[in-house]
């Protein structure tokens, strides 16, 4: 009877690992697009204190279940246990990368089209302060200062071509294993000529972690141009969200809520009737005080883009959608509260 036992207690134990070597680790953020059930396990959907996402909210992604995942685990702050599984049905990955990625036709070995035939685009966009909450230790955070660019602007988080998945596009199967946050260094320099670089290096605060490589690596190999036009077309449209009603509208409300109606609202005032249907807001949790906060908003459009490109036109020849997101967060200040 006890050697039976403990024959049983390996076995149990043996399948918990072969469960655990079956997931498939990811980086980045899930972002929920509605109130889903988050499970302690997937089969069985065992759910402790009854838990779910908030529309909107964005939570730390750990790991897929396979390759091809049909639930992420995300770690909910509050939860007892935080790891949980929800469908990926229920939301959207943003600002990360699997180990292993789904398999795609030919490797990817060319920017693939949108089903509408049209170059399709999300851009998003990052309120910094927010996000440097949830990453204090990244460099770009430690730098940051009450008079700094990226206390009252919007940050480039990344310009992604469409459908989501058109990843990598003829990338060497290194780089492909050296695009995770801890092995950005190690992925090729990106070449840009020098007014470019520092304009870059003040709208995108991630180049102090290399955010530049990871985001050509993964996003601007798919665009079909090079990485000057790349990153020049991203910032010449980050110029007109900054310097439009929108940016107003944050920097007059920091340390104050703000509600989804609202931004998309002045969307509409600042660059086009219906230009806020394209508008989704995500949302963090600061893990100090608990408080939900803007962290990011993405942009839906669609192409061409160009060195002189509209953001209004572009926007509004995407098609609309009815997920505004979260529907309120606090825009937060700079330095860590």
């Amino acid at each position: 009877m006890r050697i039976s036992a403990i024959w049983g207690a390996v076995l149990v134990a043996l399948a918990g690992v072969g469960l655990a070597r079956a997931d498939v680790k990811m980086s980045g953020s899930f972002v929920a697009d509605a109130a889903c059930p988050a499970t302690q396990a997937i089969k069985s959907g065992k759910n402790p204190g009854n838990i779910a996402t908030t529309a909107g909210q964005s939570y730390d992604l750990l790991a897929g279940n396979k390759d091809a995942p049909t639930h992420y685990l995300i770690r909910v702050p509050g939860a007892d246990p935080e790891r949980r599984w929800v469908k990926i049905s229920c939301g959207h990955v943003t600002g990360g990368s699997a180990a292993a990625q789904p398999a795609a036709p030919a490797d990817q070995g060319k920017p693939a089209a949108p089903a509408s035939g049209k170059p399709e685009y999300v851009f998003a966009l990052s309120w910094q302060p927010a996000f440097c909450e949830t990453k204090s230790s990244k460099p770009e955070c430690q730098a940051q200062t009450a008079g700094g660019f990226d206390a009252s602007h919007f940050t480039l988080h990344g310009l992604w071509p469409q459908p989501n998945g058109n990843f990598y596009c003829q990338v060497p199967a290194s780089d492909k294993a050296n695009d995770n946050p801890a092995h950005w260094a190690d992925l090729p320099p990106v070449d840009l000529d020098a007014a470019t670089r520092a304009e870059l290096d003040q709208v995108m605060p991630g180049t102090a972690s290399k955010l530049e490589r990871h985001e050509w690596i993964k996003h601007g190999t798919c665009y079909g141009k090079s990485q000057q036009e790349y990153f020049a077309e991203a910032l010449n449209l980050m110029r007109a969200v900054n310097a439009s009603p929108v940016r107003e509208l944050f920097t007059r409300n920091v340390g104050k809520q703000l509600t989804s109606d609202q931004i998309r609202s002045t969307f509409d005032s600042a660059f086009g009737a219906g230009a806020g249907a394209r508008v989704r807001v995500s949302c963090l949790v600061d893990p100090s005080s608990g408080r939900r906060l803007i962290g990011e908003l993405t942009l839906g459009l669609t192409g061409p883009i160009g060195p002189d490109s509209s953001l209004g036109t572009l926007m509004l020849a995407s098609a609309p959608t009815t997920k505004a997101g979260c529907p309120k967060g606090s825009v937060d200040a700079a330095g860590f509260q």
